[in-house]
């Protein structure tokens, strides 16, 4: 049996179900960072909250917080990022050892069981010291199970058809849409945050309860079965050229007679070896989330209205302009390599549309960021900052749905799936790398 004898994906059934995982392993935390409000109003200290209503802060100073209130984001995204990128290291090792099954499966139940006791929780009256600390938990718990999710999805998806990786780029980029518009709709409604938020991790939890019935299909597809049975014993249509060659070799040379044992004909995997392979596309992937997070959300956030004051238009500028703008381009981005994949996994240009996309650090750096106090503002419309976060936005989504992709095809086929893992790793570390230095993009406004 050759790869051009491999069954058809019926319906898309098997694409559609990576879709919903993909969109599974980000919708959570998405929601999450959405109702960044809900949980910083819960910290509110009683005492400082009463003062402030009395009228006796100044306007200069401005509404007092809390400590709990004012360092929730600063440790929310340490307890993030953190687990994130060393349980995404964990995984390129731990995978060859426990099954893919227990892994996928046990982390969307644990996700799945934390976002159904945040829910819960949302209508338990907790003291702020308490409901922070449980909070950074289930923080932490959310993006360790996460990453060993992620890692293992690519990982398993670099087994399939290099198309494949396309259906969980773009689950993921619907996440953000997904969130975005709902903070939107929430605003738009007058939703109070507790029922907003409730309403978030309902939701989660319906669609990564999706996921796990679809990841429960998945084994069954005929089309899945044919890739992942052997882990790899299928090759790919471009490398039969070449094992059709190097097999006329070997029977002029094999002896009658020899046969190799099981474990003997079981291709070795080394992690050294295949990051060789793949450490263009591995440190471009790295590089295109350290640029995207280290400007969006710190520096974007930031950027305020020129056109309209004091109207609906200025409310809405950053959740339409930032948040969700950025989310549906790179959803689209992400979607198009299913129809396009230009450059090619080969060509130098990927590596270097990579690059240039550093050029999108200044020129949001030089839009209307505020408050500011070291550079001037030459790109002051709204226009201009609308314009840059569309490139941006597309561009990231595109050239980072290429790279995970085209990483698990430069290895053989038996060494996909750790390709993929440790591109996952990669990626980890960009968005980590990224938060670190948004503090100093920011820094030079």
């Amino acid at each position: 049996m050759t790869a051009l004898n491999a069954p058809r994906d019926k319906y898309n059934a098997v694409w559609l179900i990576f879709f919903i995982l993909g969109l599974g392993t980000l919708l959570p935390w998405n929601f999450f960072m959405t109702a960044s409000a809900y949980f910083t109003s819960r910290l509110k200290d009683p005492t400082i909250a009463a003062f402030n209503q009395s009228g006796n802060g100044t306007a200069d100073s401005g509404d007092k917080r809390s400590v709990l209130e004012s360092k929730f984001n600063n440790v929310m995204t340490l307890c993030a990022m953190v687990p994130l990128l060393i349980f995404t290291c964990l995984n390129s090792f731990i995978h060859q050892r426990v099954p893919q099954k227990y892994r996928i499966s046990g982390s969307l139940v644990v996700i799945f069981v934390v976002f159904l006791i945040t829910a819960i929780v949302v209508k338990v009256h907790m003291e702020p010291m308490s409901f922070f600390t449980i909070t950074m938990i289930k923080i932490i718990c959310i993006n360790s199970f996460g990453a060993i999710l992620q890692g293992s999805l690519f990982g398993l998806a670099g087994i399939l058809p290099a198309t494949y990786t396309t259906p969980i780029m773009s689950g993921q980029g619907l996440a953000g849409t997904f969130a975005a518009f709902s903070m939107i709709c929430a605003l738009t409604t007058g939703a109070a945050l507790q029922d907003s938020a409730f309403g978030y991790f309902i939701t989660a939890c319906a669609v990564i309860l999706v996921a796990i019935m679809s990841y429960v299909v998945l084994p069954k597809m005929e089309f899945f079965q044919y890739y992942t049975e052997s882990n790899g014993s299928h090759p790919s249509a471009d490398e039969e050229n070449k094992m059709d060659l190097l097999k006329k070799e070997d029977s002029a040379e094999k002896r009658p007679g020899v046969s190799l044992t099981e474990d003997e004909a079981r291709p070795t995997v080394s992690v050294v070896n295949i990051f060789k392979q793949i450490w263009v596309m591995a440190l471009s992937v790295c590089f295109i989330f350290t640029v995207t997070i280290g400007t969006f959300p710190a520096v974007t956030v930031d950027v305020k209205s020129t056109i309209a004051e004091g109207g609906a238009w200025e409310t809405y500028f950053i959740p339409v302009s930032c948040f969700l703008l950025f989310n549906l381009m790179d959803w689209a981005g992400r979607s198009l390599t299913a129809f396009c994949m230009w450059p090619g996994k080969d060509s130098m240009w990927l590596p270097i549309l990579v690059v240039l996309r550093i050029v999108f650090i200044p020129l949001f750096i030089l839009c209307n960021v505020q408050p500011r106090s070291n550079l001037p503002v030459l790109f002051y419309h709204d226009a201009w900052y609308i314009i840059f976060m569309i490139f941006f936005s597309a561009s990231n989504g595109y050239l980072a749905s290429l790279c995970m992709c085209f990483g698990p095809k430069k290895v053989a086929q038996h060494e996909a799936e750790t390709a993929g893992a440790i591109m996952a790793f990669f990626l980890s570390l960009g968005l980590a790398l990224g938060a670190a230095i948004s503090f100093v993009f920011r820094a030079i406004c």
